[in-house]
């Protein structure tokens, strides 16, 4: 049995859970936030057999895509003589962050 800890970001956490659901996933649903863009993050714990994890890897991958995003760059605390303006950048985000932990131990009560 594995541990599986998936962080995806909340615009495709609703899909995610949905197709869980519909496969008969079942996993445990936390709120997060990223520490880059500050942004909302949901992150799924599944205990989950060995012979499925390829399975439930897969149905992340297919419903967590990456995609572009502007934001401002963070300011710099340089004191120079030249103007400190933030400017646009683009950035990657979404996908998912996925961990796999072998599980010693499983037990309910």
């Amino acid at each position: 049995m594995k541990l599986i800890v998936s962080i995806v970001q909340n615009q495709d956490s609703k899909r995610l859970a949905d197709q869980f659901v519909e496969k008969g996933v079942r996993a445990t649903k936390l709120s997060s936030t990223g520490g880059f863009l500050r942004a909302g993050n949901t992150t799924f714990m599944m205990g989950v057999e060995d012979k499925k994890v390829d399975d439930v890897l897969e149905l992340i991958k297919e419903n967590c895509s990456t995609r572009t995003q502007t934001m401002m760059s963070p300011p710099s605390y340089d004191f120079t003589l030249e103007s400190d303006l933030t400017y646009p950048i683009k950035v990657e985000v979404g996908g998912a962050t996925i961990f796999v932990l072998p599980i010693d131990q499983f037990l309910q009560f």
